[in-house]
């Protein structure tokens, strides 16, 4: 058992004092999970960079096969994210037996989640052809989308054996391996997009081909690491492997389809929101992107302390300390909400420095400063929501929180935004600041209804299935 992923005793430590240890913990599990979403990031970032420095095409193609993978990819981490809760219990209860077995009922859903990513990555041209892309464009992004699906096998190993690495406490593994895969990135993409070192120049379809070897060099290189380290010796993984099991298959897909439903839900919802807006004009919509862009960049903060916060419950709720679990849970909504609000005051604060920051025409700046004094609201609704959602996952609480964020996206937000944005039904149409409204409404629906399912759940530690 990783030395930071203790219970502490329930009975023995005043309640500030352990809340505060509690909170120590959740620094130190999800720093490093903060610094690998930032590096996951970070090869999203220098794609568009680097191909939009071939041509215009290129950029374009790119951005429209990363739109079409992204979303996939959501959808198979939200479910393989079920191995984390379940193998942190398992280690919370010592029930360390259990564990090489769910790894390898996680690797084989990640083998057919790579069969069917692959199947409708290299098969887009319907979609592609509904698009009405340029001939050149359209090619560009299918030649990325099959030089990407080489990569995806890797891609998704590494998301299952994350539950194992995150599960035991390790968060810093696969830090250290994102990071990695980041650095190789950069260099494979100067080679093949500009045809350095004898190769060709690929243009956008470059960006696939280094995406893919950065990382099945890190899967690999992962691989190696969990054979070869003596904290990973005693699970031998390639040695001890596992047979599929019907029923270690349906527990995780319980649990993970719900949460990959759910973060797919969500993506796709911004992603509406953005062909909505279209009609508005590019100053609109540009100013929209780069709102979105700083809110999610704020995001990831929140959503490390969130993943951590899974980890730490579902390891205590194993452990046999429901109290701490609840005592984490709950007090962690305190954190959240001095976090949403020192992002808040930055984004009221700062709005017209960042806004600057991205653009240095006039008429974008004033639409990106005026959603980002509305995204400052939206902060302290999203922060608690993905805090109670973390929570609830850590209790492997997940079908419910599925249909709350369903209800408060589709039924709240989205419906309110388009109102606000294109009607006068509820005041003056109000542009694109009507969605980012909807957005707050539907995430403060959600805070609401997972808050109150968070207080007034308290299950029992789940580890028979």
């Amino acid at each position: 058992m990783d030395e930071i992923h203790q219970p502490l005793p329930e009975t023995r430590q005043p309640l500030v004092r352990q809340t505060l240890g509690e909170w120590r913990t959740l620094a130190t599990l999800g720093g490093p999970i903060l610094i690998a979403q930032v590096a996951q990031m970070a090869n999203g970032v220098i794609d568009t960079v680097m191909a939009g420095h071939a041509s215009a095409e290129d950029l374009a193609a790119v951005g429209i096969g990363s739109s079409l993978w992204m979303p996939l990819f959501l959808f198979f981490m939200g479910l393989l994210g079920a191995l984390q809760p379940i193998i942190s219990g398992y280690n919370g209860a010592r029930l360390l037996d259990r564990i090489m077995p769910a790894t390898w009922q996680g690797l084989y859903l990640a083998a057919a989640g790579s069969v069917v990513m692959i199947l409708l990555l290299t098969h887009v041209h319907p979609v592609l052809d509904l698009l009405n892309l340029e001939a050149h464009t359209a090619g560009i992004t299918q030649g990325y989308l099959n030089a990407f699906a080489w990569g995806v096998p890797a891609m998704l190993l590494m998301t299952a054996l994350r539950g194992l690495t995150d599960g035991l406490g390790h968060t810093r593994v696969i830090m250290a391996f994102s990071v990695l895969s980041t650095l190789i990135n950069l260099p494979l993409n100067y080679i093949f997009i500009y045809g350095k070192l004898g190769l060709p120049a690929m243009g956008g379809v470059g960006c696939g081909w280094a995406t893919s070897l950065s990382n099945g060099v890190a899967a690999i290189a992962l691989l190696v690491y969990l054979n070869r380290s003596a904290a990973y010796r005693r699970f031998h993984l390639l040695a001890d492997r596992a047979k599929p099991d019907l029923a270690g298959l349906v527990y995780i897909l319980r649990i993970g389809v719900p949460i990959g439903f759910t973060i797919f839900v969500e993506a796709s919802m911004f992603s509406i929101i953005a062909l909505f807006l279209a009609p508005l004009g590019p100053v609109v919509v540009a100013g929209h992107q780069i709102a979105l862009n700083v809110v999610s960049l704020l995001f990831m903060l929140p959503l490390s302390i969130g993943m951590a916060l899974t980890l730490r419950v579902s390891f205590l709720m194993g452990a046999g300390t429901p109290d701490t679990a609840r005592l984490i849970s709950r007090s962690s909504l305190i954190l959240a909400a001095a976090t949403a609000l020192v992002f808040a005051v930055m984004l009221w604060g700062f709005s017209e420095g960042i806004a600057a920051l991205y653009t240095s025409e006039a008429e974008v700046q004033q639409v990106t400063i005026r959603l980002l004094l509305f995204a400052a609201l939206f902060q302290i609704a999203d922060v608690i929501q993905v805090t109670c959602i973390s929570a609830l996952r850590g209790y492997k609480d997940t079908r419910i929180p599925m249909f709350i964020m369903l209800f408060s996206f589709w039924g709240v937000g989205l419906p309110l935004g388009y109102l606000l944005t294109f009607t006068d039904v509820i005041r003056p149409a109000m542009g694109a600041a009507g969605f980012w409204v909807g957005l707050t409404g539907g995430l403060t629906s959600a805070s609401i209804l997972l808050g109150w399912r968070l207080f007034r759940f308290a299950p029992e530690p789940d580890l028979h299935r």
